[in-house]
């Protein structure tokens, strides 16, 4: 595999939404911002990409009935949906320098969860995502994945429109053993090779601590050469410290580690960059103030 020139990606949405003083609360979580201060996520994508985001993510990550209620996204998802993409195309298009936009599809039933995948349901909540975000954005992220069969279900759902498809999974932070795992308990280089199969543009590990990357990385690494596949690598870490194995995702601003300012979240990506990552961002807790350390030393 090719070294390839390093794409900076931006950070966590939710934590900067609070930050700049935009409602925030559960159960809606990022998506209340969408209806109540849309310009407050216009501001947070565009301060990303003032930091160095060559590509930001919509901020479609809690349009699911899992935040907004069932009621609300029968109702409301796809016009929500449109919202997120439309803020971010309209962020990325007053930039000076170019900048795509990502189409978040989340977890469709909870983060961190993969019991709770229910595939007879999945139509119904991923197709008012992508029909609302499909006229805004440059390539589709299925992100924090926690299992194979969500992201498989997930792509069958896409449109046939050639945009690039990016998958992210979301890994087991304790270390049961020396083979790194989706939090479902799938090998990674299971998932690696039945996203090879999909035809994905791009595999990344995200909503993870920084430990447990590197070696996700330099599996997909190792699986990818073995098909001889054209597939970058990418990574965006967590800020905040393991989460129990009953956690969900978004039930709670966690406090943040003090070892993962600027400076030392840039250290491991520098390490995720040798282990072969070309794509690089931050996830839940990383803010513009690191992206701007990642492209002034890695951009």
């Amino acid at each position: 595999m090719e070294k390839q020139a390093m794409v900076i990606l931006d950070g966590g949405m939710g934590r900067e939404l609070q930050r700049s003083g935009a409602p925030f609360r559960q159960p809606e979580w990022s998506a209340l911002a969408l209806s109540e201060a849309p310009e407050a996520v216009v501001g947070v994508h565009s301060a990303f990409i003032a930091a160095g985001a060559e590509v930001i993510t919509s901020n479609s990550y809690a349009v699911v009935p899992f935040h907004i209620g069932e009621e609300r996204f029968a109702r409301d998802g796809r016009q929500l949906a449109d919202v997120a993409g439309k803020l971010a195309r309209k962020a990325a298009d007053a930039a000076a320098q170019p900048v795509r936009v990502a189409g978040s599809l989340p977890p469709l039933f909870g983060s961190y969860r993969p019991d709770l995948f229910e595939p007879e349901r999945v139509t119904e909540v991923v197709t008012p995502l992508v029909q609302g975000l499909a006229p805004s954005v440059d390539l589709w992220l299925a992100e924090t994945q926690s299992s194979i069969a969500e992201v498989r279900a997930i792509h069958a759902h896409l449109p046939a429109d050639g945009k690039p498809f990016w998958v992210s999974f979301t890994l087991q932070d304790e270390e049961v053993d020396a083979t790194p795992r989706l939090r479902s308990g799938e090998p990674v280089a299971e998932a690696i090779a039945a996203v090879v199969e999909l035809g994905v543009d791009a595999v990344l590990f995200n909503c993870s601590q920084p430990e447990v990357i590197g070696g996700a990385v330099e599996v997909a690494r190792a699986v990818i050469e073995q098909h001889s596949a054209d597939i970058a690598i990418g990574a965006y870490a967590n800020a905040f410290p393991p989460q129990p194995k009953e956690a969900t995702a978004n039930d709670g601003l966690d406090a943040l580690r003090e070892d993962l300012d600027p400076p030392g979240y840039l250290s491991w990506a520098r390490d995720w960059q040798q282990r072969g990552a070309s794509l690089v961002g931050g996830c839940c807790g990383i803010g513009p103030e690191h992206i701007a350390e990642l492209k002034r030393h890695l951009g």
